[in-house]
């Protein structure tokens, strides 16, 4: 347990030290668009000492050191500035658009191991049958599909085609949620609006099964091959000479063992799936991070640009962190050091 406890510290320290890198980079980087951000927040009639009374107002008169310094103080304080072309401050825009995109993200995810783990038992068990190089074939077509062209797909077929489920927004209407979380389907379902919960539920189905579908298949494939490679382990073999039937020794001892390539998979993936969100939100006018991503570029929206990237880079920080931590749990060897 003590040594659990210390490959999380140190895991804690590298990920403040990626953290703060990330912040340099970002912030430096996005140095060198041109972009004339001032241009776009004053009037056309204004004048040189208008425009340098505002650099003053904004931190911008001094050194990209010194403006790094300022931006990284308010960081710390909660502060992104204030956006250029919404006139609010980056933070609020951003607390509305981040309950969205992790509601997707983590919709998506459960439907991609809900997919994931049935596939990956299904390919372990037709292992050296006739029909594996047809299950090898389809797995790699899968692979071949990204989310954005799932997601068009699945607006054709469900949308168009065969209209079943919604696929434009959050849900029908506004939102009738005051003081809540943001997170609407936690927030309707304590105040138990069913009829609107499911409205927003099925508004989520078919971009997070758009996402899980890009997801799955190379979970898929990591999964099979742990479950073939732990398949003749000396453990196995015990539990079968000891009559312990073969589903059990698949699901209970087999499967168990074979997650954890997987976990550490799935933290890896995550920052493409949360990256993913971006085109999905756009196609199926979504309004969480990726949507006011876009808006953000498209009118040269320094501050909520960096916001926006410094939030994705934390986010994908943290849930790598979170699995990290969950590995050393579930692995037995680092739990009796």
């Amino acid at each position: 347990m003590k040594n659990v406890c210390f490959l999380m510290a140190r895991k804690l320290v590298f990920v403040l030290v990626t953290a703060f890198l990330l912040s340099m980079i970002v912030f430096f980087m996005l140095r060198v668009i041109p972009a004339d951000s001032l241009g776009m927040m004053l009037p056309p009639s204004a004048t040189e000492a208008d425009a340098q009374a505002l650099r003053v107002e904004l931190g911008m008169d001094g050194s990209a050191l010194h403006q790094y310094q300022v931006w990284l103080s308010g960081v710390f304080r909660g502060n992104l500035g204030n956006s250029i072309f919404f006139h609010q401050p980056v933070t609020g825009l951003l607390a509305q658009a981040l309950p969205p995109t992790l509601e997707l993200a983590c919709i998506s995810l459960l439907m991609a191991l809900l997919i994931s783990i049935p596939g990956g038992l299904v390919l372990y068990l037709l292992d050296k049958k006739k029909i594996e190089f047809l299950a090898d074939f389809v797995l790699v077509l899968l692979l071949s599909v990204p989310s954005f062209l799932w997601g068009i797909i699945l607006i054709v077929v469900f949308g168009v085609l065969f209209p079943v489920l919604p696929f434009m927004g959050r849900m029908e209407g506004t939102p009738a949620v005051d003081g809540g979380t943001g997170f609407l389907l936690f927030d309707l379902l304590i105040r138990g609006q069913w009829q609107a919960w499911w409205d927003a539920f099925s508004h989520l189905l078919l971009p997070a099964l758009a996402l899980a579908l890009a997801f799955s298949p190379i979970v898929i494939r990591v999964l099979r091959s742990s479950l073939i490679e732990t398949a003749n382990s000396q453990y196995v073999n015990v539990a079968r000479l000891r009559g312990v039937p073969e589903w059990r020794v698949l699901l209970v001892h087999m499967l168990k063992n074979a997650a954890l390539p997987t976990l550490t998979l799935i933290g890896v993936q995550f920052g493409f799936l949360f990256g993913g969100t971006l085109l999905i939100e756009v196609i199926f006018s979504f309004p969480g991070i990726g949507n006011l991503m876009v808006q953000a570029i498209k009118n040269h929206d320094l501050p909520l640009i960096q916001g926006v990237a410094l939030v994705f880079c934390l986010m994908v920080l943290a849930v790598n962190f979170c699995v990290d931590g969950l590995y050393s749990v579930m692995n037995p060897r680092l739990r009796s050091a």
